[in-house]
């Protein structure tokens, strides 16, 4: 019975979630790694202020996601697929070993740098729950100009919905999603405009920045953002992180590809459990657990016995 590592991105995060992990060598390891790559703190990165700029949430995320990994690997928990949401995805490539964590660490830095810079003030994303895909085009249609774009992105499940573009935009298409019958209509704490079109400028420097940096084959299959299909080798990886966060992330669909495969025990990396939640709703007949929410100890209790009971 196989296990999948799950990755969150961005709108997961919170205060204090790197002084948060559980008490852990590997978590203590990777925190001092990262700072290395950093030229800094990286624990000065989590604070309420500090996660107002999109490249301190990015990082943190990425961080966080890893080291617990990594720690839930030495007590004997190993993944037999990864996937991660957005930034998540690259904490999946590190973990499925088709890129190196110091690699990695910059090239996330980077994502947000570039992210920031380009869209500063005025944009964001928002979510609808409870609204079928072609009710909430045909609200985008007449919400979206020229001055206040705005766009279908992430499909997290069949209603829930993510939609980025500028904040005027957005706030409009929320109020008629509610008046429509959205069971949540609201702004989401991401401060850009990620997986839409307004994004492929920086997807673009993403991909001239990985040309040099090496991707090997993944030690287990990686569930792509773009396509959610299984990826096997390093330059299809490569792909998916520089150019995912231009397209929707369709992430209902990785949840299902995850269950066919034979998936039992979906595990969320911190902070929350957005993703666990999610997986509950799509595939209720599969466990998920979030070490958040259940604690190191127990996740790893319940991952060995899956692994027993599959003779493994």
């Amino acid at each position: 019975m196989a296990i999948a590592f799950l990755f969150p991105g961005q709108g997961s995060q919170q205060p204090n979630m790197l002084h948060d992990l559980p008490p852990h060598p590997a978590v203590e390891k990777t925190l001092e790694e990262a700072s290395e790559v950093l030229k800094e703190d990286i624990l000065q990165w989590d604070s309420q202020e500090a996660l107002q700029s999109t490249v301190a949430v990015q990082v943190s995320l990425f961080v966080a996601g890893v080291a617990v990994a990594r720690a839930l690997e030495q007590e004997g928990v190993l993944p037999d697929m990864v996937a991660g949401h957005s930034v998540g995805a690259f904490g999946a490539a590190v973990i499925a070993k088709s890129l190196t964590f110091r690699e990695a660490v910059s090239l996330v830095k980077l994502r947000g740098e570039l992210m920031e810079r380009a869209y500063p003030n005025d944009y964001g994303m928002g979510v609808i729950v409870g609204m079928e895909e072609r009710q909430l085009n045909r609200l985008v249609a007449n919400c979206f100009t020229d001055e206040n774009p705005i766009y279908l992105t992430n499909r997290n499940a069949p209603r829930q919905i993510t939609v980025s573009g500028s904040v005027r935009g957005i706030e409009k298409l929320l109020m008629l999603a509610r008046d429509e019958g959205a069971s949540k209509a609201e702004l989401l704490h991401v401060r850009v405009p990620s997986h839409c079109v307004l994004m492929k400028p920086i997807s673009e420097k993403l991909r001239r920045a990985m040309e040099t940096i090496p991707f090997q084959s993944p030690k287990v299959p990686y569930i792509a953002n773009r396509t959610a299909r299984p990826l096997r080798d390093g330059e299809s990886i490569k792909e998916d992180l520089a150019f995912g966060v231009a397209y929707p992330v369709r992430w209902y669909e990785s949840v299902c590809i995850l269950a066919e495969l034979g998936v039992q025990l979906l595990i969320e990396m911190p902070p929350k459990s957005v993703l666990t939640s999610l997986a509950q709703q799509v595939i209720p007949c599969r466990r998920s657990l979030s070490v958040e929410d259940n604690g190191m100890r127990a996740v790893c209790i319940v991952a060995k016995r899956i692994k027993e009971t599959s003779g493994r």
